[in-house]
């Protein structure tokens, strides 16, 4: 790239991009966003060393990227901290209702499945994995769709800013061993969400996996991060995570495991060769390009109109990942676009 292509690339990163990231400082670093149990003291196991007022019912104020689950049932969820190393307890409301130890938590969940009266849970779970810098919530009405067709809806949260992508995958893992009771998990994962699922077949198994779509997953790397790797405010936002982003043929992402479970993929698309990003080659969903979501065993594949962030909350996106679940395709048709592997070919006769 000349010097005046690469300060042209330059500006229009700084016009474009720069002030997302900006946006997206509130989610993973402010300290107003740490919920109050972060600045209390841990709750002892004995009521002589610990005031038990301490652990009251609260409303989480934010802090999202510092928390991972770990244990999950009829939509109350154990987290760990990854910087404090404490636990707490969230009902479905996302209050606070206990925090300390792991055991403290766990134990105040038992108490509440006995007091509801829990059946055990049962039948087919879907478990929501978000990208890096989001949440659980940055499905829109997906989990609400998937839920009323029938589907035990797991909204899964993990530390994509503060860990590497192997650390997040063991989060994962967690969650997984957590789900006692159910028969068959099928996996919706946006963007890194697809690598983390990846990063855990690299150390896990678990038989009761038996579908995944992936929607805009940067399974080759993502240009951008190539681009702004370097940049201070890149790293402090995106953190370790986001430096393993990159497109790099000796990279994390090339080592990563396909999976043997069947996947679809979904692509946000321009439908054009220049995409939305003039940054990235290709065409693209302005974040990530086209052919980065591809990956070779892929049982269907589709593309959509649709920009990186709002792949979940789209209503075609939706539709088709109930379709897949329900009958192996992503598309109305019933046909399947797997991705194969592309035949190179062969040199001219003479080396010409």
């Amino acid at each position: 790239m000349s010097g005046a292509d690469m300060s042209r690339a330059r500006r229009l990163l700084l016009a474009r991009f720069v002030p997302a990231v900006l946006m997206l400082l509130p989610c993973g670093l402010s300290a107003a966003d740490q919920p109050m149990e972060d600045q209390a003291v841990p709750m002892s196991s004995t009521a002589e060393e610990q005031p038990t007022r301490w652990n009251m019912p609260l409303p989480t104020l934010g802090g999202r990227q510092f928390w991972g689950d770990v244990a999950f049932s009829h939509g109350w969820r154990i987290q760990h901290n990854v910087l404090t190393d404490k636990y707490r307890l969230l009902d479905p409301n996302d209050i606070r209702q206990a925090w300390g130890s792991f055991e403290d938590c766990q134990k105040r969940l038992d108490q509440v499945r006995t007091e509801q009266q829990w059946e055990p849970m049962t039948g087919t779970a879907v478990i929501f994995i978000h990208g890096i810098v989001r949440s659980s919530k940055s499905f829109g009405a997906m989990p609400k769709a998937l839920a009323e067709a029938g589907y035990t809806v797991v909204g899964f949260d993990y530390p994509s800013t503060r860990v590497p992508i192997a650390e997040s995958a063991e989060y994962f893992h967690k969650l997984l061993q957590s789900l006692d009771g159910v028969d068959e998990i099928h996996v919706v994962a946006h963007s890194m969400g697809g690598l983390v699922v990846r990063a855990w077949l690299a150390e896990h198994e678990d038989p009761r996996i038996d579908r995944m779509v992936m929607l805009g997953v940067p399974n080759n790397g993502a240009r951008m991060a190539n681009l702004l790797r370097d940049w201070t405010l890149f790293k402090a936002v995106f953190g370790p995570a986001g430096q393993q982003l990159v497109e790099d043929p000796e990279g994390v992402l090339e080592k990563l495991p396909v999976p043997k479970f069947e996947y679809a993929i979904v692509a946000g698309s321009r439908g054009t060769e220049k995409g939305f990003n003039p940054l990235i080659p290709g065409d693209d969903d302005g974040t990530v390009s086209v052919d980065s979501t591809r990956l070779v065993g892929a049982v269907d594949f589709m593309t959509v109109p649709v920009l990186h962030t709002f792949l979940p909350r789209d209503r075609r996106v939706i539709e088709a990942v109930k379709r897949f679940f329900k009958t192996g395709t992503l598309h109305a048709d019933g046909e399947r676009r797997p991705v194969v592997e592309v035949e190179e070919e062969p040199a001219p006769a003479g080396g010409e």
